[in-house]
This record gives structure tokens, C-alpha cells and sequence, in this order.
């Protein structure tokens, strides 16, 4: 984790604001700056910023709770978390899992999603 400055909510919310904007207006993003006078450095860097959390946003999967349609997972499992998929691929996380590991597999699932 960022050990930066604390993010500012209300900067975040003006450039989602100007960014939504401007996708709406058709204009360049040179034009879009010049008529709200912003410096165009700042626009580039936050639409970045803004792409990189949104993406990093965690996706939630849908599942579905089965009551022990399965043999009971080894004990090495049982303290870690074990997922069904709906191909029907188990995905057997143990207690020491990765957590960036884990997000980026979640994000790859979820786009393969039909």
C-alpha cells in the first residue's frame, strides 16, 4: 500500500466529474483543457491514476452456496478458502494465499466470463 499523501475525495470526484466530461464532449483533450482551464499534465496523470483504481477495484464474482455437494476438503484446506466455479473447476486457496496473486486471478475469471 501507498505510503503517499492521503487521497483527497473531492480531487477525486472533480477529475471523475471533468474526465466524464469530456468524454461527452467530443472535444480534444487540448480543447477540453483549455476551455476549463486545466493543465493538461494533470488531466493525463489523472486519467491514468483513475484507470489504474478502477481497474484495481475489487469485482465481486457471484456465487452459489451448495450445501456438501463435495467430500469434505483435506485438512490442509479447511482453514483456507475453496471455490467452485461454475465450469465446475474447484480453485483451492490456502490460508497463506497472495493477495495480489489472488485479486489479479478474480479480475482474469471475471472477464472470462460469458
Amino acid at each position: 500500500m501507498s505510503q503517499g499523501k492521503p487521497r483527497d475525495p473531492r480531487k477525486e470526484q472533480f477529475w471523475r466529474r471533468m474526465l466524464r466530461l469530456w468524454q461527452r464532449s467530443g472535444l480534444s483533450v487540448r480543447a477540453f483543457c483549455e476551455q476549463h482551464d486545466l493543465s493538461q499534465p494533470s488531466f493525463y496523470a489523472w486519467r491514468r491514476t483513475l484507470a489504474q483504481r478502477d481497474a484495481q477495484a475489487i469485482a465481486f464474482v457471484p456465487l452459489e452456496v451448495l450445501a456438501e455437494p463435495f467430500p469434505p476438503a483435506p485438512e490442509s484446506i479447511a482453514t483456507g478458502l475453496e471455490l467452485v466455479l461454475t465450469s465446475g473447476r474447484v480453485l483451492r486457496i490456502g490460508p497463506a494465499f497472495d493477495e495480489p496473486t489472488l485479486r489479479r486471478l478474480l479480475a482474469v475469471l471475471q472477464e472470462r466470463r460469458p
